[in-house]
């Protein structure tokens, strides 16, 4: 066990001495928030409430349950939630590696905390517009464009993160699902894009990551194969990237930790953007 204690030159409490602003980069979880509809829902209650039991000294306690999908608000895929001809991302067979109910290999336990170089490439910002256009394909050209005018070249390791603008539709359900109307998102080609830059994880602020074609729901998902399944990419769905849009941020801190559940497809996270003050 390492014994060396931190002191008053360590570069990174002289940075947080200096000053950091941090950008909640997570959705809040509550009953009836829009959801991909492929997975179970999230739940929240009161078993039970102050009042219910009050003790002798006039004291009581409320408590919760929840129940939940792990693929719910703000979230990371594990590289054991998708599959491609019967394997997963290093040629592990899916069948196998789910007997037993849980993912051992590939399961969200394996997912280090994240501590990286985070990107925002802004597309709306980019197309003058306050968001991207129901079942927008964002295109290579588009993120190349975006890394150009930003002066934020995408590199290894880095975590890229993609604004549509969608993120602004969250409050209302059905069009931030977008049923009809499609979503936008990058497809195949984007994804290629981002795989051979090396990247560590990419997330955007949709529910699927990639574009959804108007009416054609997840049926569709290649985006999702080519990150998970061929490169080992994690994918991070619906994160709210309207305020550090807002605050002019494209370069930062990003801090992610997915919740340790052994042998999970995925988890609920709450990301953070970490700038200078």
């Amino acid at each position: 066990m390492s014994t060396t204690t931190a002191t008053a030159t360590d570069p990174l409490l002289e940075v947080v001495r200096a000053g950091v602003d941090v950008i909640d980069l997570g959705r809040q979880l509550r009953t009836g928030m829009p959801q991909s509809p492929n997975h179970p829902q999230f739940w929240h209650t009161l078993p039970r409430r102050h009042g219910d039991m009050t003790r002798a000294d006039g004291g009581s306690a409320a408590n919760d349950m929840i129940t939940t999908g792990t693929h719910v608000g703000t979230h990371i895929d594990a590289l054991s939630h998708v599959s491609h001809n019967g394997k997963m991302y290093g040629g592990i067979d899916a069948v196998e590696a789910g007997i037993g109910g849980k993912y051992d290999a590939l399961g969200v336990h394996t997912i280090a905390p994240m501590m990286c170089r985070g990107v925002l490439l802004d597309i709306p910002a980019l197309r003058g517009e306050d968001h991207c256009a129901g079942g927008y394909e964002i295109t290579v050209e588009d993120l190349e464009q975006a890394c150009a005018e930003q002066g934020t070249p995408v590199g290894e390791g880095d975590v890229v993160l993609i604004r549509s603008g969608w993120g602004s539709l969250f409050d209302d359900a059905a069009a931030y699902i977008g049923k009809e109307t499609g979503v936008p998102g990058v497809s195949e080609a984007g994804a290629q894009w981002l795989a051979e830059r090396g990247v560590h994880a990419v997330g955007a602020d949709t529910i699927a990551f990639e574009r959804l074609a108007p009416s054609g729901g997840h049926a569709l998902l290649p985006a999702h194969r080519v990150l998970l399944v061929e490169h080992g990419i994690y994918i991070i769905e619906a994160l709210d990237l309207e305020a550090l849009a807002a605050a002019g941020r494209r370069e930062f801190t990003f801090v992610l930790v997915p919740l340790n559940i052994y042998g999970a497809t995925g988890s609920p996270v709450r990301p953070l953007a970490v700038v200078s003050a």
